[in-house]
Parts: structure tokens; sequence; C-alpha cells
């Protein structure tokens, strides 16, 4: 009994010691660790942010292409099965479909369904080129022996709806990265030029802050839109939106860290390293920044639902991103027609991994934010 009892309390000796001589980032990974929403949400962003990285490979078809399926424009889902009527197979299949004009719809294209006729599904099938990290690859991960396949339909113009969702994530996931990191650097320096000298400079920057945080965001944009040439690529549109984000994104961020060097300026470490001839530039970014990186850290993943949301709802407008580009924005687009909510449901399916991915954000934003307070384990 004795020994059981030793070996208890050596093992929470153990663990009291890690505790306290545990690093800042040691502790917020094991709190973070302890909520199950935020690891949830964790594993979830991990997998769509990959997804949506390697959306080439994932999905069958290059997404920008119209017509790409001209035989099946505003398809429905296809599903592959093993068992029909005729039979089962082990290699799962898909129906031949064919385009006519009938009297019972008005001359209007229809696509009729052939159950007699199967195609099968393949893996690792050759299809078009594309590139990741400068590399050209035309293997995907999966297709059909003859035609074409699409899991999540097709839009009105036959374009596969799967691989336009996973590449709309990865675009939506860039614009918001470009926007984060330009306002994360505005922030740092703004908020750290105020917060550390203070006085006149601290009031005009001040100033500067309330003015952009009182600019609406639509009005802004609608100018702006005004102003941009025709001609314009969609790549130069796409950065071009990702650096307004980001300039109007700031002001939040740099208050934060104003406020925090406000009140550490005057600590000992900071009168020593002014007395050993440290520059201003030089404290702050190698003493005040630091201690306060977890907020910073925890500011960070929390602005981008917001710069995601931004972009989704500059595009829904029509005053964002454009086709051939696929964002999550863009294909939300087709979604407020009446003919789409009466017959064509499955336009609805990028809304979907849309609201996971915020939520996704939203629940890590959380636990983390729950995880860098200090105070955590003390509230509850």
């Amino acid at each position: 009994m004795t020994d059981k009892t030793d070996i208890a309390a050596n093992a929470d000796q153990k663990s009291k010691d890690a505790y306290f001589t545990a690093s800042q980032g040691q502790l917020i990974w094991t709190r973070f660790k302890k909520q199950k929403s935020a690891m949830v949400g964790a594993w979830v962003l991990v997998i769509l942010i990959l997804s949506g990285f390697f959306a080439p490979f994932l999905t069958p078809y290059d997404p920008t292409i119209d017509g790409r399926d001209k035989e099946y424009e505003n398809g429905a889902p296809q599903i592959p099965s093993f068992c029909d009527d005729n039979g089962c197979s082990f290699r799962p299949f898909i129906y031949t479909y064919e385009r006519e004009r009938s009297l019972k719809t008005n001359f209007r294209w229809t696509t009729v369904i052939d159950t007699d006729k199967r195609r099968y599904l393949v893996f690792f099938t050759q299809g078009d080129e594309y590139t990741i990290l400068g590399v050209k690859f035309s293997t995907h991960l999966f297709g059909v022996d003859s035609g074409k396949i699409h899991l999540f339909g097709t839009d009105s113009t036959g374009k596969d709806i799967l691989s336009r969702t996973f590449h709309a994530i990865n675009t939506s996931m860039a614009v918001g990265t470009i926007g984060v990191f330009i306002a994360f650097v505005l922030a740092l320096i703004i908020g750290g030029l105020s917060g550390y000298y203070g006085g006149w400079l601290d009031s005009v920057i001040q100033m500067v802050t309330d003015a952009v945080r009182t600019v609406p965001a639509i009005p802004l944009f609608m100018a702006l839109a005004a102003f941009i040439p025709s001609e314009w690529s969609a790549e130069a549109r796409f950065f071009f939106i990702s650096i307004i984000l980001g300039f109007i994104g700031w002001p939040t961020l740099a208050r934060r860290v104003r406020t925090h060097l406000l009140t550490e300026r005057n600590q000992e470490y900071v009168l020593a390293a002014q007395l050993c001839g440290a520059s201003g530039g030089h404290i702050i970014r190698r003493h005040l920044l630091p201690s306060f990186t977890s907020y910073i850290i925890v500011d960070l993943v929390i602005s981008f639902p917001y710069m995601v949301l931004s972009e989704t709802a500059l595009s829904f407008i029509g005053l964002g991103l454009k086709d051939p580009v696929n964002s999550l924005g863009v294909m939300l687009q087709n979604v407020t027609k009446a003919d789409v909510l009466l017959n064509y449901q499955w336009y609805f399916i990028p809304v979907i991994f849309f609201i996971v991915l915020v939520m996704a954000f939203v629940f890590v934003g959380d636990g983390l934010r729950d995880a860098a307070d200090p105070y955590a384990d003390t509230k509850k």
C-alpha cells in the first residue's frame, strides 16, 4: 500500500514539476488539448486546408473550363453504387447518361439515365495537367473508365461542383492568408509605435486608427469596384481584394498591441534594455512583442474567418472575385436564383463547406483564447 502511495506521490510531483518548468507554448497546448470542441475544429480545419491545397489531385477536373461536360449541364450528383437490378459488382459504378429533347419537357434539353450501361470508378487516373509547388502533375485521385463523373453534380455550364468547391476553399483561404498577413504586419508596427512612444505620436496614430475603423467596408468596395479596370486579370483582382482586406483589417489588433505595450513599457526589463542602449525598435521587437505572442496568435486565428467572410460577402454581391476564379463567394452567387432553390438543390453543397470552415475557425479560436489565458485554470 505504501509503495503505491509513494508512486502516486512521485507521479504527482513530476506532473507539478513539468507544469512549472513548461514553456508558455507547452502550457497553451496542454490546455488546448483538453477542449474537445477545439480539437475537433482543429482536425476539421486541417482536413479542409489540405483538401483545398491538394484540390487539383483530389478532384477529377479543371474547374475553370466552361462546358467541361456539355452533356450533363445542371446535372444531379452521381453517387457510385455496387448493386442494382442488373446485379452486383466489386467495383463501384455510375450510369451512362444522354441528353435529348422531348415533348414532355416542351423540347427543353433533359438528361436521360441509361441504367443498362455502367461506368466503373477507377483510381489514380490521368487527366488535366496541374501544378503543385511548382511541379507539374496529371494524375487525379479518381475518375471513371469512360466519360465523366460528378459526385456533387454540375452547374449551368457543365463544370464539376466538387472540383469547384475544393478549389474555392483554397482560393478563399489564400485571400484570407494574404489579408491577415498584411493586417498583422501593419498592426504590429502601428500598435507597437503607438504603445511604446505614446505622447503626440500615440494621439495621431489613434486618430488614424479611428478613421480607418469608421470606414464602411461595402461602400468602400463599391467605390473601388467602379475604378477597377475591366481588363484586369482574375489574378490581379485577387491580389487587389486581398490587399484591401488587409489594409482595413489592422485596427483591432493594433489597439490590443498598443494597450499591452502601454502597460509593459514601464517594466524593469524594459528599463534595463534602455539603459543598455537598446533602440526602441529593438525593445519592441525582442522584448515587448514576445511577451504578447500567445494573444497575437489567438487574434490571428480569430481574424481568419472574418477575412474569409469578407471575401465571401464581397464576391457574393459582385464586388469581389469573379469567374473564372473559384472562391466560396463566387460559388454562393449561384444559390440566389429561384430556379436553383426549386430544381438544383446540389448548388447548396458549397454552402455546407463554407459553414463548416467558418465554424472550425470559431471553435479553434475560442479554444486558443481560453488556452492562452494564464488564469483559465483558476476560473473553473
